[in-house]
């Protein structure tokens, strides 16, 4: 499998860049307070509880993973801050290069008959994985149990009969369970070829496969196509 080309910021966005790593840190700083507050909170649990009826650790197991995922969402934030603002400065002719490469996104994926390679991202914490299939109207038309491990998997476009679902675009999710009990979800990321490029209101838009249509700071990595 060809390796992911990684980003590189241009001189142009210099200034731009410099205002990102200045929010990053004020991120930062705002987790660690975060984190001690939630430390607090569990501490005040677990003295005040109730000996005879003591919390059920899976409690405990789903506060740390709600707090856990929304720290690395504060942190992707921040991260993709940074690269709207070099690109905003250095305009849609950063993105010429894109066009003809395989974006990786966790966006809608367009099903035209052909098996499609999916990379599941199961919670650290969960001890039980979900592949949930969703058509275009959000309706779920499969799940499948799948590793925790985060191994790609190979969709071949079938409802939970077997029966070959009709091409369009389809939206996928890994239900995570810990305990008996539902963690949250988690994405499912893929490939697709770029099209086009746009900027729309200031917005840069990547085209896909179908027609699909993503931010360019949800792109997380690009490559040659295969």
């Amino acid at each position: 499998m060809p390796a992911p080309i990684p980003f590189a910021p241009s001189a142009a966005a210099a200034a731009a860049t410099q205002n990102a790593t200045a929010s990053a840190a004020a991120g930062n700083r705002l987790i660690s307070s975060d984190f001690q507050t939630f430390l607090e909170m569990l501490t005040a649990q677990i003295t005040n509880q109730d000996p005879l009826n003591p919390i059920d650790s899976s409690d405990y197991a789903v506060q740390l993973a709600t707090f856990s995922s929304v720290e690395q969402q504060v942190q992707t934030n921040d991260l993709l801050t940074g690269l709207i603002a070099q690109m905003s400065q250095s305009g849609i002719s950063e993105l010429a290069g894109w066009v003809g490469m395989e974006a990786r996104t966790a966006a809608p994926v367009h099903f035209d008959g052909a098996p499609i390679t999916l990379s599941p991202l199961p919670a650290i914490l969960a001890d039980e994985a979900w592949l949930v299939v969703r058509d275009a109207t959000g309706t779920e038309i499969n799940r499948t149990q799948i590793g925790l491990d985060g191994a790609e998997i190979t969709w071949a476009g079938a409802d939970g009969f077997g029966n070959p679902l009709p091409d369009g675009s389809y939206m996928f999710e890994v239900e995570n369970h810990a305990n008996g009990s539902l963690l949250g979800t988690t994405p499912v990321e893929h490939y697709a070829m770029v099209s086009e490029a746009q900027n729309i209101d200031g917005n840069l838009i990547l085209v896909l496969d179908g027609r699909v249509q993503v931010f360019a700071s949800d792109v997380i990595a690009l490559r040659n196509p295969t």
